[in-house]
C-alpha cells in the first residue's frame, strides 16, 4: 500500500515525507500536547510530592520570630571634608564589628542567662548550615593543619574547659548564628535583629544586644579616656618639675639682674611652660570627666517590637518554591521516561520505525467485545442491519480503507496480534461484519489454533471447520456458516499435530484461496498471535495482505518491528498496523 496516511478514530492524519523515510522530524506542539496528556500524572504525582514534603515541613518546622532594634551613631571624626566620608564609613564599620564582638554576645548570654535556655544549649544545625560549616570547614582543617606542621612539639597542652564555659561558648555560638547587624543603605542608622522561637525572647534578645554594645562602647572609651589621664598625670609631673626650675632660675637671676637680655629669656620660658602645665592641667580635668561620665558614640533610636507574624519558615516563598522544583523535577522525569518508553503510544512511532504506511487508532468502547468477538454475530438474527451494530470507534476508517484494497486484488487480509490480548479477533470479526454490511460477499475465517476465541463464541458446537476443509474441499459449503446473507464463517474445528496455518503454508491441502476469491469479495482470516505461535510466518506467504495489531501502552514498539520485518522476509505484505485499546484523549 502507498498511502501515506494515519487514520484515527477521528480524523485522518498526514505524515510528511520526512517522516515516511524515517527521518526525524522537528518537535511540534501537537508533540508537546500530546507529552502532557501522556505524562500529566507523573508531573502532578512529582508536583505533589514535593508540595507534601514542604506542607510537611511547614507543619513540623518550629516558627521563628526575628525582632530589630535600631541605633544611631555619632561618628567622632576630625578631618577634612574631602576625607571625612571615607573616615565615617571606616568609624562606623568599626562600629559593627564592636557590636558583633564575643564580649557584646557573651554579655547578652549573660545578662538573659541564655546558657541555660534549651534553645541555644540543645540547638542543632539545619541541613543548610551543616553543608556550610562542612564547607567551611574543609578550609579551616587545612589552615589548621599547615599551623600545626610549624609549631613545635613542646607547647604546653590547654587548660580544659568547665561544663559551664562549654555551655556558655555553645550559647554564644548558637546566639551569633541567630543574630545579623547591618547597616541602613548610607546612614548613620544601624540595626540590630535577633531571631527567636519567641516573639518576646526575640524582641529581649535584640534589646539587649543594643544595651550590651552601647555599655561596650562606654567602657572603651572610659579605658582610653583612663590611659589617657594616666599619661597626663605622668605628663603633668614632668611639667611641674620643669616649671619649678624655671621659676627658680628666675627667681636667682632676678636676686642680682645683670643682663636684660637673659632675664627676659628666662621669664620667656617660665611663662611657656607654665601655659603648657594650665593646658595639660585642663585636658586632665575633661579626661577624668569623661571617665566618671563617659558619652556612648551610639544611641537607641527604636526599641524592638513584637513581631506580628514569623519571619520562618515563609510559608507561602517555601510553597512556591517546592511548586516550582516539583514541577521542574516532574517534567523531568516524566521526559525521561518518555524517551525511555518503548511501549507503542502513537501511530508516528510504528509509521516511523516499521515503515508502515497506515497505521489505524482503534479507542476503547464501552460497548467493546473483547474475549467475545463474536457475540454480535452469534445473537444477530440474520437481518444485517447496521444500526443494530455498535462500532469500535475508529473501526470504520479502518473498514473503508481495507474496502479500498479490493481494486488492487488483495482479497485475503490476516490479522495478527503481536501478543496475546490485543484484540485481533475482535478486529477481524468487526471488519467482516462492516465489510458485509457494505454489501461485498465476505468470509470470515478462524486460524487461531491457540485460542479460537471467534469459533468459541460465534460456533461453539459446530461439527466441521477449516481443519476439515483442508481434508475434503467439498465440506465447505457445510462447514462455513451462514451468518447474513453477505456472511459466512469457517470456524477452526479440531486441532491435533499440526495448526492448520502451517498446513495451508504447504499448498498440499484441498483449501484454496485462489478458489475462495471467485466466491467472496472479501476474506478475513484471523491468526494466532504472533509471540504465542509460528502461524503467521508460515500463512502470511499464501495471504494477500497482514494486518498486524497492537495494544496501547502494552506493546512494545521494537517487538512490533520484529514482528513486521519477519511478516516481510518471508515475502508477505503489510497493508498497515493497527493499535488497539487506544484511551480517548490519545485517539483526540
Amino acid at each position: 500500500m502507498t498511502s501515506s496516511t494515519i487514520f484515527s478514530g477521528v480524523s485522518p492524519i498526514s505524515l510528511p515525507a520526512a517522516a515516511a523515510a524515517g527521518a526525524n522530524s522537528p518537535l511540534t506542539l501537537r508533540d508537546m500536547l500530546f507529552f502532557l496528556r501522556m505524562r500529566w500524572l507523573w508531573i502532578v504525582a512529582t508536583t505533589f510530592a514535593f508540595l507534601a514534603i514542604a506542607g510537611s515541613y511547614l507543619l513540623t518546622a518550629e516558627p521563628t520570630y526575628v525582632a530589630s532594634t535600631q541605633l544611631v551613631i555619632f561618628p567622632q571624626v576630625n578631618s577634612s571634608e574631602a576625607q571625612r566620608a571615607f573616615a565615617e564609613d571606616a568609624f562606623i564599620e568599626g562600629q559593627l564589628e564592636i557590636a558583633r564582638s564575643s564580649d557584646v554576645i557573651g554579655g547578652t548570654v549573660r545578662a538573659l542567662d541564655l546558657d541555660s535556655d534549651p534553645d541555644f544549649v540543645d540547638w542543632k544545625p539545619s541541613l543548610l548550615d551543616k553543608a556550610k560549616d562542612w564547607l567551611l570547614g574543609m578550609s579551616a582543617q587545612v589552615d589548621t593543619r599547615q599551623e600545626t606542621a610549624g609549631m613545635r612539639t613542646s607547647e604546653t597542652p590547654a587548660r580544659p574547659r568547665t561544663e559551664e564555659e562549654r555551655l556558655h561558648d555553645l550559647a554564644i555560638a548558637t546566639l551569633q548564628s541567630m543574630m545579623d547587624i547591618r547597616r541602613i543603605g548610607s546612614s548613620t542608622i544601624i540595626e540590630i535583629s535577633a531571631a527567636s522561637s519567641t516573639p518576646h525572647k526575640a524582641v529581649a534578645i535584640a534589646d539587649t544586644l543594643a544595651r550590651q554594645y552601647i555599655q561596650k562602647n562606654i567602657a572603651m572609651k572610659a579605658d582610653a579616656s583612663r590611659q589617657y589621664s594616666d599619661w597626663l598625670e605622668k605628663f603633668i609631673r614632668e611639667q611641674q618639675r620643669g616649671l619649678a626650675d624655671a621659676s627658680s632660675a628666675l627667681n636667682t637671676f632676678n636676686s642680682n639682674p645683670r643682663d636684660q637680655f637673659k632675664l627676659a629669656e628666662l621669664q620667656s620660658a617660665t611663662d611657656a611652660r607654665r601655659t603648657l602645665y594650665e593646658s595639660t592641667l585642663t585636658q586632665l580635668t575633661e579626661a577624668k570627666q569623661r571617665i566618671t561620665y563617659p558619652v556612648s558614640d551610639a544611641t537607641i533610636v527604636s526599641r524592638a517590637t513584637l513581631p506580628l507574624s514569623k519571619a520562618r519558615p515563609r510559608s507561602t516563598l517555601i510553597i512556591a518554591f517546592a511548586g516550582a522544583v516539583g514541577l521542574g523535577a516532574g517534567l523531568a522525569l516524566a521526559m525521561i521516561r518518555h524517551a525511555g518508553d518503548r511501549r507503542i503510544v502513537r501511530p508516528q512511532q510504528i509509521a516511523d520505525a516499521g515503515g508502515v504506511s497506515m497505521v489505524t487508532l482503534l479507542a476503547r468502547s464501552k460497548q467493546n467485545r473483547i474475549g467475545h468477538p463474536g457475540g454480535f454475530l452469534a445473537d444477530g438474527t440474520g437481518s444485517g442491519d447496521p444500526a443494530a451494530h455498535a462500532v469500535i470507534p475508529g473501526m470504520a476508517e479502518l473498514s473503508a480503507t481495507i474496502v479500498g484494497l479490493r481494486r488492487k486484488r488483495r482479497v485475503v487480509i490476516g490479522v495478527v496480534a503481536v501478543d496475546p490480548g490485543s484484540g485481533a479477533s475482535t478486529i477481524a470479526c468487526e471488519l467482516a461484519v462492516l465489510s458485509s454490511l457494505s454489501g461485498s460477499h465476505t468470509l470470515l475465517i478462524d486460524a487461531a489454533a491457540q485460542t479460537s476465541s471467534l469459533s468459541k463464541s460465534i460456533a461453539p458446537h459446530s461439527s466441521a471447520g477449516l481443519v476439515d476443509v483442508l481434508d475434503n474441499g467439498a465440506l465447505i459449503h457445510t462447514a462455513a456458516l451462514s451468518l447474513t446473507p453477505t456472511l459466512k464463517f469457517l470456524p477452526l474445528g479440531k486441532v491435533e499435530a499440526v495448526t492448520p496455518a502451517v498446513r495451508l503454508s504447504s499448498r498440499r491441502t484441498q483449501l484454496s484461496f485462489a478458489e475462495l476469491k471467485k466466491e467472496f469479495d472479501a476474506i478475513f482470516v484471523d491468526i494466532s498471535a504472533f509471540a504465542a505461535s509460528p502461524d503467521a510466518s508460515a500463512i502470511a506467504p499464501e495471504l494477500d495482505g497482514i494486518l498486524v495489531v497492537t495494544s496501547h501502552g502494552q506493546t512494545s514498539i521494537d517487538d512490533t518491528v520484529r514482528v513486521i520485518d519477519t511478516i516481510r522476509n518471508v515475502g508477505a505484505e503489510i497493508v498497515g498496523a493497527i493499535i488497539n485499546h487506544a484511551p480517548k484523549r490519545v485517539e483526540s
